[in-house]
């Protein structure tokens, strides 16, 4: 049997309120990632008792949840997600890679840019110290 990283034996029969609290989301957001084909969603048990009719979802379905979740944070698209779990399946890893470097390139884009930005604002905190005269030139820089 194989273990998942901070997935418990007990992984192996949540409910999607279960699943969705594994993966630090809603029941909706589970049901939107069904919808969108990025999780899958089991099939109804058939039966009598309180296992009767209540979909299971195992660590598999607790790892890939959380894969999205990581994915989503470092910025891919849902579009992007969808693509490398195809490409996880198919092994493309040329693929993978060309999209975890464009990525890498729009983070470098996005630092550079609030780079700029924090430069801006200490120049205009320091001008704003060196001076009491009139307004200060940070509350004036973001006047429309």
């Amino acid at each position: 049997m194989v273990r998942l990283q901070g997935v418990t034996p007990m992984a192996a029969g949540l409910t999607i309120s279960g699943l969705a609290g594994a993966g630090g989301v809603g029941v909706e957001t589970i049901r939107y990632y069904q919808r969108r084909g990025l999780l899958a969603e089991p099939r109804r048990p058939h039966g009598s008792g309180m296992a009767g009719g209540i979909r299971r979802y195992g660590a598999e379905d607790v790892r890939r949840l959380r894969f999205i979740r990581s994915a989503q944070a470092a910025g891919f698209t849902l579009g992007e997600i969808a693509e490398l779990l195809a490409l996880d399946a198919g092994q493309d890893r040329q693929r993978a890679r060309e999209l975890a470097e464009t990525r890498i390139g729009a983070i470098d884009a996005e630092i550079a840019k609030l780079q700029q930005a924090r430069e801006a604002l200490r120049r205009m905190a320091g001008a704003c110290a060196s001076t009491q005269d009139g307004p200060c030139p940070i509350l004036t820089a973001f006047d429309g």
